[in-house]
């Protein structure tokens, strides 16, 4: 059934409460109290994300970091009484601290978290949520644009992102998870 989106939430000063009592098909996120609604991704974007899925997996394998795909809600700056109006659903999240886990997804920051650009999202993906990830204290942070083929890495270092990059000719370190390297022509490969 197609809802409108004032049918199920106002635009503007919505909570994490708000957002437990939408309805489960209404995809979108909020930013700062803001409904930022979320369309179906692109094929290309789908493939992308899935081998990146398969890689991070495979080398979790046995081990306590748990990876999740989108949609998988993220609250940055959780609130006991569910105030808090920022909720996110990253491409990929990997999460070490299985205390931050719940029905609903994970309360605070990831440690690693991917999100793949689409010409609606690359302003929101590379300026708004950026600046959210380093302030929440996001560990690693990956923007992957399927159209150039290129991954830009932000490592948290003393509460600060630094940026480096790889193109699809790489292999590409997730420095938070130890030896994990990702074949960036097996991401890119069409």
């Amino acid at each position: 059934m197609a809802l409108l989106l004032k049918e199920v939430a106002p635009k503007y000063n919505n909570t994490y409460a708000d957002f437990l009592g939408w309805d489960e098909d209404f995809r979108a996120e909020l930013h700062d109290g803001e409904v930022v609604m979320m369309p179906p991704p692109l094929t290309r974007h789908q493939q992308v994300s899935g081998e990146l899925f398969f890689q991070i997996r495979s080398y979790l394998e046995g081990k306590s970091c748990k990876v999740f795909l989108a949609p998988f809600g993220v609250r940055l700056f959780p609130k006991k009484d569910r105030s808090d109006n920022t909720v996110f659903e990253p491409d990929i999240v990997v999460i070490c601290d299985q205390e931050k886990l719940d029905e609903h997804g994970c309360n605070g920051p990831p440690d690693f978290v991917v999100e793949i650009v689409s010409p609606s999202t690359a302003k929101y993906d590379r300026v708004y949520k950026l600046r959210k990830y380093e302030k929440a204290g996001v560990r690693e942070y990956w923007i992957v644009d399927p159209e150039t083929k290129y991954v830009q890495v932000f490592t948290l270092e003393n509460g600060r992102f630094l940026a480096s990059g790889y193109d699809e000719t790489e292999k590409a370190a997730i420095s938070v998870l130890e030896g994990c390297e990702i074949d960036l022509q097996a991401v890119f490969s069409e």
